[in-house]
Protein backbone atom coordinates (compact mmCIF):
# COMPACT_ATOMS: atom_id res chain seq x y z
CA UNK A 1 0.00 0.00 0.00
CA UNK A 2 1.62 3.64 -1.08
CA UNK A 3 2.05 6.78 0.80
CA UNK A 4 0.79 9.86 -0.08
CA UNK A 5 3.71 12.30 1.04
CA UNK A 6 3.48 16.13 1.55
CA UNK A 7 5.49 16.71 -1.73
CA UNK A 8 3.65 13.58 -3.79
CA UNK A 9 0.08 15.00 -3.00
CA UNK A 10 1.82 19.10 -4.06
CA UNK A 11 3.34 17.23 -7.47
CA UNK A 12 -0.23 15.71 -8.23
CA UNK A 13 -1.75 19.53 -7.31
CA UNK A 14 0.25 20.80 -9.63
CA UNK A 15 -0.65 18.55 -12.37
CA UNK A 16 -3.87 19.66 -12.17
CA UNK A 17 -3.22 22.95 -12.35
CA UNK A 18 -1.08 22.97 -15.51
CA UNK A 19 -3.62 20.76 -17.31
CA UNK A 20 -6.02 23.35 -16.49
CA UNK A 21 -3.57 26.38 -17.71
CA UNK A 22 -3.95 24.32 -21.20
CA UNK A 23 -7.26 24.27 -21.21
CA UNK A 24 -7.37 28.08 -20.35
CA UNK A 25 -4.56 28.95 -23.09
CA UNK A 26 -7.01 26.70 -25.70
CA UNK A 27 -10.39 28.51 -24.54
CA UNK A 28 -8.39 31.75 -24.95
CA UNK A 29 -7.72 31.17 -29.02
CA UNK A 30 -11.13 30.42 -29.87
CA UNK A 31 -12.78 32.48 -31.98
CA UNK A 32 -16.12 32.92 -29.90
CA UNK A 33 -14.39 33.53 -27.21
CA UNK A 34 -11.59 36.02 -28.85
CA UNK A 35 -14.77 37.94 -29.66
CA UNK A 36 -15.96 37.90 -26.20
CA UNK A 37 -14.57 40.96 -24.03
CA UNK A 38 -15.76 39.69 -20.51
CA UNK A 39 -14.79 36.25 -21.08
CA UNK A 40 -11.14 37.43 -22.25
CA UNK A 41 -10.63 39.39 -19.53
CA UNK A 42 -12.06 36.41 -16.97
CA UNK A 43 -9.59 33.59 -18.97
CA UNK A 44 -7.06 36.19 -18.97
CA UNK A 45 -7.18 36.48 -14.69
CA UNK A 46 -7.21 33.26 -14.52
CA UNK A 47 -4.51 32.34 -16.78
CA UNK A 48 -2.25 34.97 -15.52
CA UNK A 49 -2.89 33.22 -11.65
CA UNK A 50 -2.56 29.94 -13.03
CA UNK A 51 0.67 31.02 -14.78
CA UNK A 52 2.35 32.34 -11.47
CA UNK A 53 2.52 28.18 -10.28
CA UNK A 54 3.13 27.11 -13.46
CA UNK A 55 5.78 28.35 -14.90
CA UNK A 56 8.01 27.37 -11.88
CA UNK A 57 6.70 24.03 -11.72
CA UNK A 58 7.94 23.25 -15.48
CA UNK A 59 11.43 24.41 -14.26
CA UNK A 60 11.41 22.14 -11.28
CA UNK A 61 10.45 19.46 -13.92
CA UNK A 62 12.91 20.30 -16.21
CA UNK A 63 15.58 19.52 -13.38
CA UNK A 64 14.02 16.44 -12.05
CA UNK A 65 14.49 15.40 -15.69
CA UNK A 66 18.01 16.14 -15.43
CA UNK A 67 18.46 14.45 -12.55
CA UNK A 68 17.06 11.04 -13.62
CA UNK A 69 19.76 11.35 -16.61
CA UNK A 70 22.46 12.20 -14.57
CA UNK A 71 21.00 8.66 -12.22
CA UNK A 72 20.62 6.63 -15.22
CA UNK A 73 24.34 7.73 -16.40
CA UNK A 74 25.93 6.73 -12.74
CA UNK A 75 23.68 3.20 -12.79
CA UNK A 76 24.63 2.10 -16.54
CA UNK A 77 27.98 0.35 -16.89
CA UNK A 78 28.35 0.69 -20.09
CA UNK A 79 28.61 4.49 -19.74
CA UNK A 80 31.50 6.19 -20.69
CA UNK A 81 33.67 7.40 -17.58
CA UNK A 82 33.81 11.33 -18.66
CA UNK A 83 30.44 11.00 -18.69
CA UNK A 84 30.14 9.62 -15.38
CA UNK A 85 32.48 12.30 -13.76
CA UNK A 86 30.42 14.59 -15.13
CA UNK A 87 26.91 13.33 -13.78
CA UNK A 88 28.53 12.68 -10.53
CA UNK A 89 29.81 16.43 -10.16
CA UNK A 90 26.49 18.28 -11.16
CA UNK A 91 23.90 15.37 -9.71
CA UNK A 92 24.72 17.41 -6.00
CA UNK A 93 23.90 20.65 -7.40
CA UNK A 94 20.88 19.92 -9.58
CA UNK A 95 19.85 17.89 -6.55
CA UNK A 96 20.05 21.01 -4.26
CA UNK A 97 18.31 23.38 -7.46
CA UNK A 98 15.29 20.76 -6.83
CA UNK A 99 14.96 21.08 -3.21
CA UNK A 100 15.04 24.87 -3.63
CA UNK A 101 12.30 24.59 -6.35
CA UNK A 102 10.12 22.44 -4.48
CA UNK A 103 10.30 24.38 -1.31
CA UNK A 104 9.28 27.59 -4.21
CA UNK A 105 6.59 25.51 -5.17
CA UNK A 106 5.16 25.08 -1.72
CA UNK A 107 5.58 28.49 -0.64
CA UNK A 108 3.69 29.33 -3.86
CA UNK A 109 0.90 26.82 -3.34
CA UNK A 110 0.26 28.16 0.24
CA UNK A 111 0.35 31.98 -0.19
CA UNK A 112 -1.18 32.24 -4.01
CA UNK A 113 -4.34 32.44 -2.86
CA UNK A 114 -3.20 36.08 -0.67
CA UNK A 115 -1.53 36.55 -3.68
CA UNK A 116 -4.22 36.60 -6.16
CA UNK A 117 -6.67 39.24 -3.81
CA UNK A 118 -5.87 42.83 -5.30
CA UNK A 119 -8.65 44.58 -3.72
CA UNK A 120 -8.78 45.34 0.25
CA UNK A 121 -10.92 47.65 2.36
CA UNK A 122 -9.10 48.64 5.30
CA UNK A 123 -11.09 49.69 8.67
CA UNK A 124 -9.02 51.66 11.20
CA UNK A 125 -10.85 52.72 14.24
CA UNK A 126 -9.46 54.45 17.37
CA UNK A 127 -9.50 52.21 20.81
CA UNK A 128 -8.60 53.05 24.03
CA UNK A 129 -7.27 56.43 24.55
CA UNK A 130 -9.55 59.13 23.50
CA UNK A 131 -8.61 61.76 21.49
CA UNK A 132 -4.39 60.60 21.59
CA UNK A 133 -5.99 57.32 19.88
CA UNK A 134 -7.75 59.15 17.24
CA UNK A 135 -4.76 60.95 16.49
CA UNK A 136 -2.76 57.26 16.60
CA UNK A 137 -5.83 56.24 14.22
CA UNK A 138 -4.48 58.77 11.77
CA UNK A 139 -1.28 58.32 12.63
CA UNK A 140 -1.97 55.10 10.97
CA UNK A 141 -4.04 55.74 8.34
CA UNK A 142 -1.23 58.02 6.65
CA UNK A 143 1.75 55.25 7.65
CA UNK A 144 -0.45 53.16 5.05
CA UNK A 145 -0.91 55.85 1.89
CA UNK A 146 2.68 55.92 2.42
CA UNK A 147 3.26 52.58 2.19
CA UNK A 148 0.77 52.36 -0.73
CA UNK A 149 2.41 55.34 -2.66
CA UNK A 150 5.79 52.86 -2.85
CA UNK A 151 3.86 50.13 -4.39
CA UNK A 152 1.82 52.08 -6.73
CA UNK A 153 -1.74 51.34 -5.07
CA UNK A 154 -4.69 53.39 -5.68
CA UNK A 155 -6.64 54.41 -2.99
CA UNK A 156 -10.62 55.65 -2.02
CA UNK A 157 -11.60 56.85 1.31
CA UNK A 158 -14.72 54.83 1.52
CA UNK A 159 -15.98 56.78 4.83
CA UNK A 160 -14.69 58.88 7.74
CA UNK A 161 -15.36 60.19 10.88
CA UNK A 162 -12.67 62.92 11.68
CA UNK A 163 -12.28 64.31 15.35
CA UNK A 164 -11.90 68.47 16.06
CA UNK A 165 -7.83 68.07 16.69
CA UNK A 166 -7.90 65.96 13.18
CA UNK A 167 -7.26 62.37 14.27
CA UNK A 168 -10.17 59.72 13.12
CA UNK A 169 -12.69 57.82 15.09
CA UNK A 170 -13.12 55.62 12.00
CA UNK A 171 -11.56 55.51 8.43
CA UNK A 172 -12.63 53.17 5.98
CA UNK A 173 -10.06 52.74 2.88
CA UNK A 174 -10.21 50.86 -0.03
CA UNK A 175 -6.90 49.97 -1.98
CA UNK A 176 -6.11 48.75 -5.38
CA UNK A 177 -3.09 47.16 -6.72
CA UNK A 178 -1.55 43.61 -7.14
CA UNK A 179 -0.54 41.77 -4.39
CA UNK A 180 -2.28 44.11 -1.88
CA UNK A 181 -3.90 42.10 0.50
CA UNK A 182 -0.53 39.56 0.37
CA UNK A 183 1.42 42.81 2.04
CA UNK A 184 -1.46 44.84 3.80
CA UNK A 185 -2.87 41.44 5.16
CA UNK A 186 -1.02 41.29 7.78
CA UNK A 187 -2.46 44.49 9.21
CA UNK A 188 -5.44 43.15 10.77
CA UNK A 189 -5.58 43.08 14.71
CA UNK A 190 -4.80 45.73 17.83
CA UNK A 191 -1.67 48.00 17.54
CA UNK A 192 -0.75 50.00 20.58
CA UNK A 193 1.11 53.36 20.33
CA UNK A 194 3.53 54.39 23.40
CA UNK A 195 4.28 58.47 23.38
CA UNK A 196 3.79 62.02 25.12
CA UNK A 197 0.73 62.80 23.42
CA UNK A 198 0.87 67.16 21.92
CA UNK A 199 -2.30 67.78 24.77
CA UNK A 200 0.40 66.34 27.78
CA UNK A 201 1.25 69.20 29.69
CA UNK A 202 3.69 67.25 32.12
CA UNK A 203 5.50 65.08 29.69
CA UNK A 204 4.16 61.51 30.71
CA UNK A 205 3.91 58.75 28.02
CA UNK A 206 0.50 57.72 27.46
CA UNK A 207 -0.89 54.22 25.90
CA UNK A 208 -3.48 54.13 23.46
CA UNK A 209 -4.90 52.17 21.04
CA UNK A 210 -6.15 51.64 17.32
CA UNK A 211 -7.81 48.31 15.70
CA UNK A 212 -7.22 47.50 12.11
CA UNK A 213 -9.47 44.91 9.70
CA UNK A 214 -8.20 44.43 6.41
CA UNK A 215 -11.36 42.76 4.56
CA UNK A 216 -10.52 40.91 0.76
CA UNK A 217 -12.85 42.79 -1.59
CA UNK A 218 -14.41 39.98 -3.31
CA UNK A 219 -15.67 40.19 -6.83
CA UNK A 220 -19.33 40.33 -6.85
CA UNK A 221 -19.98 36.47 -8.14
CA UNK A 222 -17.67 35.33 -5.02
CA UNK A 223 -20.43 36.34 -2.53
CA UNK A 224 -24.18 36.15 -3.30
CA UNK A 225 -26.21 38.34 -1.67
CA UNK A 226 -30.25 38.76 -2.85
CA UNK A 227 -30.65 42.60 -1.83
CA UNK A 228 -34.54 42.18 -1.97
CA UNK A 229 -34.94 39.41 0.30
CA UNK A 230 -31.71 39.45 2.28
CA UNK A 231 -31.03 42.98 2.75
CA UNK A 232 -33.58 45.61 5.12
CA UNK A 233 -32.34 49.34 3.93
CA UNK A 234 -33.28 52.39 6.39
CA UNK A 235 -32.76 55.51 4.84
CA UNK A 236 -32.02 58.34 6.71
CA UNK A 237 -31.09 61.75 6.79
CA UNK A 238 -27.20 62.26 7.10
CA UNK A 239 -26.28 64.56 10.06
CA UNK A 240 -23.79 66.98 11.08
CA UNK A 241 -21.83 69.54 8.67
CA UNK A 242 -22.46 70.03 5.16
CA UNK A 243 -25.46 73.02 4.53
CA UNK A 244 -28.97 72.34 3.86
CA UNK A 245 -28.87 69.52 1.78
CA UNK A 246 -26.99 67.31 4.01
CA UNK A 247 -30.25 67.82 6.54
CA UNK A 248 -33.09 68.17 4.06
CA UNK A 249 -31.93 65.35 1.91
CA UNK A 250 -32.72 61.59 2.49
CA UNK A 251 -29.34 60.84 2.19
CA UNK A 252 -27.72 58.23 5.03
CA UNK A 253 -27.81 54.87 4.12
CA UNK A 254 -28.47 51.70 6.71
CA UNK A 255 -27.83 48.54 5.50
CA UNK A 256 -28.99 45.32 7.54
CA UNK A 257 -27.77 41.66 6.45
CA UNK A 258 -30.35 39.42 7.58
CA UNK A 259 -28.60 36.20 7.23
CA UNK A 260 -25.66 37.26 9.26
CA UNK A 261 -26.89 39.86 11.31
CA UNK A 262 -24.16 42.61 9.87
CA UNK A 263 -25.17 46.39 9.45
CA UNK A 264 -23.41 48.90 7.20
CA UNK A 265 -23.97 52.33 7.78
CA UNK A 266 -22.92 55.20 5.30
CA UNK A 267 -23.01 58.87 5.22
CA UNK A 268 -19.99 60.35 3.83
CA UNK A 269 -21.82 61.19 0.33
CA UNK A 270 -24.80 64.20 -0.25
CA UNK A 271 -25.83 61.14 -2.94
CA UNK A 272 -28.02 58.52 -1.45
CA UNK A 273 -27.09 56.38 -4.51
CA UNK A 274 -23.37 56.94 -3.68
CA UNK A 275 -24.00 56.15 -0.27
CA UNK A 276 -25.69 53.10 -1.12
CA UNK A 277 -23.31 51.78 -2.88
CA UNK A 278 -20.07 52.00 -0.81
CA UNK A 279 -22.44 50.67 1.68
CA UNK A 280 -22.99 47.36 -0.43
CA UNK A 281 -19.10 47.22 -1.28
CA UNK A 282 -18.23 47.08 3.10
CA UNK A 283 -21.36 44.90 2.95
CA UNK A 284 -20.08 42.28 0.40
CA UNK A 285 -16.81 42.27 2.02
CA UNK A 286 -17.97 41.87 5.34
CA UNK A 287 -20.09 38.75 4.68
CA UNK A 288 -17.24 37.56 2.43
CA UNK A 289 -14.65 37.91 5.53
CA UNK A 290 -17.25 35.91 7.65
CA UNK A 291 -17.76 32.99 5.13
CA UNK A 292 -14.20 33.14 4.83
CA UNK A 293 -13.14 32.92 8.60
CA UNK A 294 -15.51 30.56 9.02
CA UNK A 295 -14.27 27.81 5.96
CA UNK A 296 -10.81 28.40 7.87
CA UNK A 297 -12.14 27.03 11.31
CA UNK A 298 -14.34 24.35 10.07
CA UNK A 299 -10.77 23.11 7.11
CA UNK A 300 -8.35 23.42 9.89
CA UNK A 301 -8.41 24.92 13.28
CA UNK A 302 -4.43 25.86 13.87
CA UNK A 303 -4.96 28.37 10.88
CA UNK A 304 -6.74 30.43 14.01
CA UNK A 305 -3.22 31.29 15.18
CA UNK A 306 -1.76 31.79 11.98
CA UNK A 307 -1.05 35.41 10.84
CA UNK A 308 -3.43 37.57 9.26
CA UNK A 309 -6.20 36.16 11.16
CA UNK A 310 -7.57 39.13 11.57
CA UNK A 311 -8.72 38.94 15.14
CA UNK A 312 -9.17 42.75 15.77
CA UNK A 313 -9.09 41.90 19.70
CA UNK A 314 -5.37 40.55 18.87
CA UNK A 315 -2.30 43.24 20.21
CA UNK A 316 -0.20 42.92 17.07
CA UNK A 317 1.98 45.63 17.11
CA UNK A 318 3.51 48.64 19.73
CA UNK A 319 4.72 51.25 18.30
CA UNK A 320 7.42 53.27 20.86
CA UNK A 321 8.23 56.41 20.06
CA UNK A 322 10.45 57.64 23.06
CA UNK A 323 12.47 54.69 22.42
CA UNK A 324 12.14 54.71 17.99
CA UNK A 325 10.85 51.12 17.99
CA UNK A 326 8.38 49.55 16.63
CA UNK A 327 7.84 45.70 17.99
CA UNK A 328 5.56 43.19 16.31
CA UNK A 329 4.77 40.79 18.54
CA UNK A 330 3.73 38.08 16.19
CA UNK A 331 7.11 37.21 15.18
CA UNK A 332 8.87 38.68 18.30
CA UNK A 333 11.27 41.45 16.14
CA UNK A 334 11.84 45.48 16.54
CA UNK A 335 12.25 47.83 13.67
CA UNK A 336 12.73 51.38 13.53
CA UNK A 337 9.60 53.23 14.28
CA UNK A 338 11.00 56.36 12.12
CA UNK A 339 11.41 54.22 9.14
CA UNK A 340 8.01 52.19 9.40
CA UNK A 341 5.35 55.10 10.54
CA UNK A 342 7.10 57.26 7.05
CA UNK A 343 5.40 53.73 5.44
CA UNK A 344 8.66 52.23 4.66
CA UNK A 345 7.36 48.79 5.75
CA UNK A 346 8.83 46.76 2.97
CA UNK A 347 11.58 44.99 6.01
CA UNK A 348 8.64 44.66 8.41
CA UNK A 349 6.35 42.85 6.02
CA UNK A 350 8.62 40.54 4.62
CA UNK A 351 9.45 38.97 7.91
CA UNK A 352 6.20 38.57 8.32
CA UNK A 353 5.51 36.72 5.20
CA UNK A 354 8.18 34.92 5.98
CA UNK A 355 7.46 33.83 9.37
CA UNK A 356 3.78 33.06 7.94
CA UNK A 357 5.08 30.85 5.02
CA UNK A 358 6.75 29.09 7.51
CA UNK A 359 4.08 28.36 9.81
CA UNK A 360 1.82 27.45 6.58
CA UNK A 361 4.05 25.08 5.28
CA UNK A 362 4.14 23.36 9.01
CA UNK A 363 0.56 23.07 8.52
CA UNK A 364 0.59 21.71 4.99
CA UNK A 365 2.38 18.85 6.43
CA UNK A 366 0.11 18.00 8.67
CA UNK A 367 -2.51 17.79 6.36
Amino acid sequence: MSTTTPESALLARLDELARRHGDVLDLMNQPEIAKNPTKIVEFSKEEGALRRLVEPYRAYQKVHVQIEEAQAILDDPQADAELKDLAREELPELEAKAAEGMEELKGLIVMGDDAGIDSIIMEIRAGTGGEEAALFARDLYEMYLRFAATKGYKHEILDASPTDMGGFREVIINFKGPGVYANLGYEAGGHRVQRVPDTEAQGRIHTSAATVAVLPEPKEIEVEIDWEKDVIEHVSRAGGPGGQNVNKVSSAIKLEHLPTGITVSMRDEKSQHKNRAKARRILMSRVYEMHMTKERAERDSARKNMIGSGDRSERIRTYNFPQNRCSDHRIGQNFSLDHVIQGEMADLIEALRTHDKEQRLKNLQLQ
